[in-house]
């Protein structure tokens, strides 16, 4: 097999080894992320999953560096966050979503977060998740990420973010067609 496919998105073998190399020196330096889990076991899942590795290749393209934090127990599968220590500088400058990209008149972004997020195969982390992500490490001391936002705030215009910074962790809010070099966000993969 030369090629690992996920519908038209392919990765050359090479990559593939690369990538799997990536995640293992990742995981095994950051044990604290997922206590309880080995390597041995996450590599015979993604190994069993190739529709989900063009996914994790984007991640670690745009500078997530996706690593494990935990396994759903109903499925088992292994659930990957966004681990970089700043958002991901491949998925910065965005407005939140289509609707706020389609409202700004001029100085448009490239992108939007749900796009960007639905292109690469990724959910955006909820509030909770991000806090949870937080207890593992010290991220975003000098950027932001949006989060998934909930509905009622987002009829009105908003979108929320969050960021850590005097060693807490914030939510603040934002008009959704707002967007910044500093601010990006993170993803969830589960395989």
């Amino acid at each position: 097999m030369n090629k690992i496919k996920n519908n038209e998105r392919e990765i050359p073998k090479e990559k593939y080894e690369e990538l799997l190399r990536i995640l293992k020196t990742r995981f095994m330096a950051n044990m604290n992320r997922h206590k309880n889990i080995e390597w041995v076991n996450v590599e015979l899942r993604l190994l069993s999953n190739n529709k989900k590795l063009w996914s994790l290749n984007e991640m670690e393209n745009t500078g997530g560096e996706p690593d494990v934090v935990g396994q759903d127990k109903k499925s088992g599968e292994y659930i990957f966050y966004d681990c970089s220590l700043e958002s991901p500088k491949g998925r910065r400058s965005l407005c939140y979503d289509r609707e706020a990209l389609n409202s700004r008149k001029e100085h448009k972004p490239e992108n939007s977060v749900i796009d960007k997020a639905e292109y690469i195969g990724i959910e955006l982390l909820s509030e909770d998740q991000y806090r949870e992500l937080q207890k593992l490490g010290k991220f975003d001391l000098k950027s932001s990420s949006w989060v998934k936002t909930p509905p009622d705030i987002r009829k009105l215009g908003g979108a929320i973010f969050c960021d850590r910074r005097y060693n807490n962790v914030f939510t603040y809010h934002n008009g959704a067609e707002s967007y910044y070099a500093a601010r990006g966000f993170r993803g969830a993969l589960k395989i």
